[in-house]
């Protein structure tokens, strides 16, 4: 079977302090067919590490070349059903990033996620949410909730930090590039892909081999992509089983991708 894919990528994400700072949690492994992942460092500069302003641009370049290429980032895409019921939204997923980014503006200059969690800036008091509120993906994997905020193991600051780029990127790319599931369960022939990840389902898979743990997730993540795709079992993955009316609820929420 011929691979969806020719580039495989797996992102670690980190929602601390702004969208310009160097962060060690945030760790870019990039893999092809032919290589094993390998890390992909900031360009040159004064900062050590990649700020989250720097993936999302160094993504759109990546994104906007011929190079069919699987992208997998380690933060919530969407938010729970309940969420779009309690603040009365439009369960579409474009709709809610612009929603989302209108109360949450963490993509601004100098802006922490705390600032607009502690009522400075923005208006998120306007749009929270329940730690008892999951997705179905995460019931089915036992991730916490993306409204569960300082606790070890939460993507509740990567995600809220996060969502702002995936908005930019959709912007930047339009319909060149499938954001799964929202733009359907199966992926085009030929089309680029951003999926949802959480590494713990597979970074104990594959040997650490001196890796930190930020960096063991971004590798572990493009291995996944890129050993289920060159094997032909992506597929499978792309459509996971549900009963028949949770697909379109899931559509709206997201999927974490290697949750059957």
């Amino acid at each position: 079977m011929t691979p969806a894919f020719h580039r495989y990528i797996g992102i670690d994400y980190s929602g601390a302090q702004t969208p310009d700072d160097s962060l060690s949690g945030l760790r870019i492994y990039m893999a092809t067919g032919d290589f094993l992942p390998v890390e992909v460092g900031p360009p040159p500069s004064p900062r050590k590490y990649w700020t989250r302003r720097g993936i999302a641009q160094w993504l759109l370049a990546r994104l906007s070349e011929d190079v069919p290429t699987i992208v997998g980032i380690d933060h919530n895409f969407s938010f729970p059903l309940r969420y779009f019921e309690i603040h009365h939204l439009e369960p579409y997923w474009l709709a809610f990033l612009e929603d989302f980014h209108h109360h949450w503006p963490t993509d601004e200059e100098y802006m922490y996620v705390d600032f607009i969690r502690d009522g400075l800036h923005g208006n998120g008091a306007a749009r929270g949410g329940n730690p008892r509120w999951r997705r179905i993906t995460e019931e089915r994997c036992g991730a916490k909730s993306v409204f569960h905020f300082d606790v070890p193991g939460s993507v509740a600051k990567s995600s809220h930090a996060g969502l702002p780029w995936l908005r930019y990127l959709r912007q930047q790319l339009g319909e060149r590039v499938h954001f799964w599931p929202f733009d359907g369960w199966e992926i085009p022939p030929g089309k680029s892909a951003l999926v949802e990840i959480y590494p713990s389902l597979w970074s104990k898979i594959y040997p650490c081999e001196g890796r930190t743990r930020d960096q063991q997730d971004a590798y572990a993540a493009a291995a996944w992509l890129r050993d289920v795709d060159l094997d032909g079992s992506l597929g499978r993955y792309l459509k996971p089983h549900l009963l028949p009316g949770q697909y379109h609820v899931a559509q709206v929420e997201g999927w974490i991708l290697g949750v059957m």
